[in-house]
């Protein structure tokens, strides 16, 4: 099976309880970020946030795993790259541990922007130039989809 076909299938594949499963999974996620505002805004000892980076970083790749298994038009995607922009952002603490405040605080207000942002900005593809639904038509041809 080609690597297209496993980023981009045709179908999409279904989660079965995946609405729910993201729920709980953006709920863990919550809970963990939450903790680890100890660390990014007052520098606490790691034993009182490790667990809570544990927390919100493994939810949050189970729910990025979730949209990469069900199709990886995600990756296109506003909401995908919001993703990946965020995690390069939070990356940058490593070398730079001086930007823990600010980058914390601008992965929030990019995850609530996104979170609440219309369909039209957050399926908006970039590399198409407007929004992008499925990449693979009912024959399993890549092709791009047309407005939501």
């Amino acid at each position: 099976m080609a690597a297209s076909h496993l980023l981009f299938p045709s179908p999409s594949r279904r989660v079965p309880g995946k609405r729910y499963l993201n729920i709980a999974l953006r709920s863990l996620h919550l809970v963990g970020i939450a903790g680890l505002a100890g660390h990014f805004l007052y520098q606490l000892p790691m034993a009182q946030w490790f667990g809570f980076l544990l927390l919100g970083f493994g939810a949050g790749l189970a729910m990025v795993l979730i949209e990469l298994y069900c199709d990886g038009v995600w990756l296109l995607q506003l909401r995908g790259q919001a993703i990946l922009l965020k995690v390069l952002l939070l990356g940058l603490v490593i070398p730079w541990p001086g930007l823990l405040a600010p980058v914390f605080v601008l992965a929030i207000l990019i995850s609530g922007f996104f979170a609440h942002a219309p369909g039209h900005l957050r399926y908006y593809s970039l590399y198409h130039g407007r929004v992008v639904k499925a990449l693979r038509d009912a024959n399993g041809a890549i092709k791009d989809s047309g407005q939501l």
